[in-house]
């Protein structure tokens, strides 16, 4: 672990979700003097700027924006990266680090090294599915009283560093980790001696294609995201909804001395706590049916790993139906399939954090399975920066929707599709989605906002699309 107390530090990426907040903040506060660099403009980063101006205002942290200078990388004693940098391995200003001996390093990793207790550690991985499996496995771990409170954290949004103070040696820390975040979490990335991190309960939901435009190949986003098990030992439990013999990206994952927890998709009773099979959460879908199923082992494998005073608060059983309860009360996610409203008796949906197309898919099926919707019903709004994911799934949906409007870069690509009788619609942008969706919807309709990719063409971030897509609802309301 790295002594950062006192040092001059690079921060390179001040980004929005908190994590550079975060551990510029947290740097202060260790006496480091700071330097943030970030290749965006000042009037891109106002929030994030605004919420460190008090530091910069007093001379403790500097900043340099809308550009990266070499010498912010070599003359400092250390670099904290944000860990969405593409192909940081090629990246001239962090070479330029590593060729004058500065180490680099990420604020997750500063956290998780800093956790007082790996063995209460849960991390969460996979294409689509993982914030809300993270978020249900915090609620099922915080629904057993005098289990420990519990810190969920990672790249669900924030800094666990904000916390680090009040997180306790008994308390249970949930970790949704990315592939970038994992990349950065494996022996020696960034420095010399960097130890490798898995967490003691490793979960991975799925695994396809994704982030290509950072990965360049499958192969290495499998490699990546194989660190949430790389570095697990014995003791330690690893689940999963594949098989991993019969996957082929996972065939070529050697294999952690954990104990391998193998949940069927589409069978409960292979679930190995028999209380938690007939989870009925909230949430539509099978995908959602089946995030909960993975969450509910994960909890209840971490709390039955536990040290004896644990286990002898319940019996597995009565552990297994008050975790299942928690998790099928779990409310969900804001911008994952959240209700946005109803005008003219036309549902509206927000999932704007859906930027793969397959949770696109899944989103649909949660709606297709529904016998009082079905897909013919489901008007989809979907497109938006292009990184590199094969659309053409969702595109061949068309012919079974109610009309697919298509916006932003991909949206040329999603529209090209033959329809084959279905209404295809390049809409270009969302106000223009929504108000040709709304005016073809008839009452009993859904309006689904699943865009299936990044938003970074027209929005800053998928809150902001997706808050756009709130709006864009409640004005088609108001005219009602």
């Amino acid at each position: 672990m790295l002594d950062v107390r006192g040092k001059r530090v690079t921060v390179m990426g001040l980004g929005r979700f908190g994590g550079g907040v975060g551990v510029t903040r947290w740097l202060a506060a260790q006496g480091c003097r700071v330097h943030v660099t970030d290749m965006k403009p000042a009037d891109k980063l106002a929030e994030p700027l605004a919420d460190i101006q008090d530091l910069i205002d007093r001379g403790i942290v500097t900043t340099r924006l809308g550009e990266h200078k070499p010498e912010d990388f070599t003359s400092c004693e250390l670099v904290v990266a944000n860990p969405a940098v593409p192909e940081p391995w090629k990246n001239p200003f962090l070479n330029a680090a590593g060729q004058a001996g500065v180490p680099v390093t990420t604020e997750i990793r500063l956290a998780i090294e800093r956790l007082p207790n790996r063995a209460r550690t849960i991390g969460i991985t996979g294409t689509a599915g993982k914030s809300t499996t993270s978020a249900m496995i915090a609620a099922g771990l915080a629904s057993v009283a005098g289990a420990g409170r519990v810190h969920l954290g990672g790249n669900i949004g924030g800094s666990l560093l904000d916390t680090l103070p009040s997180i306790k040696p008994d308390d249970w820390v949930v970790l949704e980790l990315s592939s970038f975040q994992l990349h950065w979490l494996s022996a020696g990335a960034g420095y010399a001696g960097a130890a490798g991190f898995s967490p003691r309960v490793a979960v991975l939901t799925n695994l396809s294609p994704n982030h290509l435009d950072w990965h360049k190949e499958l192969g290495h986003y499998s490699e990546s995201k194989r660190q949430i098990t790389r570095s697990q030992v014995a003791g330690d439990v690893f689940i999963t909804v594949f098989d991993p013999a019969r996957n082929e990206a996972l065939s070529r994952w050697e294999m952690p001395a954990a104990q391998l927890v193998h949940l069927h998709p589409s069978d409960p009773a292979t679930d190995p706590f028999p209380a938690a099979r007939h989870l009925a959460p909230r949430l539509p879908g099978a995908h959602n049916r089946l995030n909960a199923r993975v969450a509910a082992a994960a909890a209840l494998c971490a709390l039955m790993a536990d040290d004896p005073p644990q286990r002898r608060a319940a019996s597995g059983a009565d552990l297994a139906e008050r975790v299942a309860r928690a998790i099928s009360a779990f409310p969900g996610l804001p911008h994952r399939l959240a209700f946005a409203g109803e005008a003219c008796g036309v549902r509206y949906f927000n999932d704007s954090k859906c930027t793969t197309p397959e949770a696109c898919l899944l989103a649909l099926e949660a709606f297709g399975d529904d016998p009082a919707v079905g897909l013919s019903r489901v008007h989809l709004i979907a497109g938006g920066y292009n990184k590199g994911s094969d659309l053409w799934p969702v595109a061949l949906k068309a012919p079974s929707l109610a009309g697919l409007y298509a916006i932003g870069d991909t949206g040329p690509t999603l529209a090209s599709v033959d329809a084959k009788g279905g209404h295809v619609e390049l809409c270009g942008t969302l106000e223009r989605a929504v108000s040709s969706a709304a005016a073809r919807a008839r009452a009993g309709d859904v309006i689904l906002l699943s865009p299936a990719c990044a938003s970074w063409d027209q929005f800053a971030h998928y809150e902001a699309r997706g808050e756009a897509f709130v709006a864009l609802a409640a004005a088609q309301g108001a005219r009602t």
